[in-house]
């Protein structure tokens, strides 16, 4: 037995051994690993472009199939960065050029925070227009598709109905002075049933309306000690695809005048006889096509210069803008030539996936003829052309409307008067208007 010790004592120490490191090898593989957070993705991706604008002169550089460009960071698609697995990551990222053009440029990075290497970049969109979109397969990887021979459902349109909670998100910058705050609520119609699921607010709320356009909003009165504070309603929506449908009643006359950032007459009826030339007695539907059609044919879509005002002289002076100066071009032209048209402002809910980050507003317009309303989308049919005519008379399941209509009046009333359109919150402080940080989000199925 004394000569059998040392030798038991070592298979003991072996066996031991061995438990250690098979423990220690399960933990490892128990042990998940921690997930890369969006911040880190944005962080990474901006101190790419910097070094490599920083190495080329103040420019990114990117070779295109005719020539290199050299661009500039406009923004980085927050809604968009996302986790491909533990260590590689995609950013979608806005640069514009010296003539303004605005590219959309995908990257994909592999890497930990702070190492991060990207190891693909392709250019996605120019001003708007898509070379490609993209599609989740079985194994939730992503592919490219051609934008040719990608279906609607891949180009942003679910048809018959669509159901999905929408996240509205709103955080106060800092407050030095009394504030006043607008905040625009969904409605439900024959089109969306809304329901508020929460709102968490930073003061108790006082309900007031829009009683022209049939909006319903919150305002609040508040002070420095609700600087920061967060805005957060959760909405499920039911919707159904829109197309032409009948008017009720009489249409009213306000949908034949001018608004604030929508004149008519002048170079908007020139512009607007023009494109209509030789179709005047073929009736108001004939009509809006032709100026729907020269509007995709004329206008650029690009968030460069100073869109988002819903202005009609900017989108008519540079032709370019986002989808507030894309419907209010063309109210402006239809009103001119006696056909009655509206705007509408809301979100638009990605197709091709289930739930994340929305890329902020989306507007659209609607005109009578025939005794029926007409959707149009026309920056989405400027965009897409091969939903050109699907956009001429529809608007697809997958949408949110938040308010209708122009120069909205209510009571309080911001200090400038009446408020231009409503999407994001309205932020007033002695007269001037301040932007909070706004975030949208959404989840099927949820």
């Amino acid at each position: 037995m004394k000569i059998l010790k040392p030798y038991f004592f070592l298979l003991l120490c072996a066996f031991f051994a061995c438990q250690s490191n098979e423990t220690k090898n399960q933990e490892e593989e128990t042990t998940p690993n921690k997930r890369v957070s969006i911040d880190e993705i944005e962080a990474g991706i901006k101190a790419y472009i910097d070094a490599e604008t920083a190495d080329n002169d103040g420019y990114f550089l990117i070779n295109d199939e005719e020539k290199k460009l050299r661009l500039k960071l406009v923004r980085v698609h927050t809604e968009y960065l996302s986790n491909l697995g533990p260590s590689k990551h995609f950013a979608c990222v806005d640069l514009a050029d010296e003539k303004g053009d605005v590219y959309d440029v995908d990257f994909f990075l592999e890497g930990k925070p702070g190492e991060m290497k990207v190891t693909e970049t392709s250019l996605h969109k120019l001003n708007g227009k898509p070379f490609y979109t993209w599609k989740q397969v079985v194994d939730k990887t992503w592919r490219k598709v051609p934008v040719e021979t990608a279906s609607s459902d891949l180009l942003g349109v679910v048809e018959l109905e669509d159901n999905f909670d929408f996240t509205y998100y709103a955080q106060l910058p800092e407050l030095k002075e009394k504030a006043k705050v607008w905040i625009p609520i969904a409605q439900s119609d024959d089109f969306q049933t809304i329901t508020v699921k929460s709102m968490k607010l930073p003061k108790k709320k006082r309900n007031i309306e829009d009683k022209e356009n049939g909006n319903k909003m919150i305002y609040m009165e508040l002070g420095p000690e609700h600087s920061g504070s967060e805005i957060e309603i959760i909405y499920h929506v039911n919707r159904i695809e829109k197309g032409p449908y009948d008017a009720n009643g009489k249409i009213d006359p306000m949908y034949l005048e001018p608004n604030l950032l929508m004149p008519i007459g002048g170079e908007f009826e020139e512009i607007a006889l023009e494109a209509t030339k030789g179709k005047e007695n073929d009736g108001d539907l004939v009509r809006a096509r032709a100026l729907y059609d020269y509007i995709i044919d004329n206008m650029r879509y690009m968030k460069f210069g100073d869109y988002g005002r819903g202005d009609a002289v900017y989108a008519c002076d540079t032709k370019t803008g986002n989808c507030t100066e894309f419907h209010s071009f063309f109210i402006s032209l239809a009103r001119s030539i006696g056909i009655p048209s509206r705007f509408a402002i809301g979100a638009s809910i990605p197709s091709d996936r289930n739930e994340g980050g929305i890329d902020g507003y989306h507007c659209w317009a609607e005109f009578y003829a025939e005794g029926k309303w007409w959707p149009v989308d026309i920056s989405e049919g400027n965009k897409y052309t091969a939903l050109a005519t699907y956009n001429f008379g529809r608007h697809p399941a997958n949408r949110i409307e938040l308010s209708k209509g122009r120069d909205l009046k209510v009571n309080p009333s911001p200090s400038t008067g009446p408020i231009n359109f409503i999407a994001y919150p309205l932020v007033e402080i002695k007269g001037e208007v301040i932007y909070p940080k706004v975030r949208f989000s959404f989840e099927r199925g949820a």
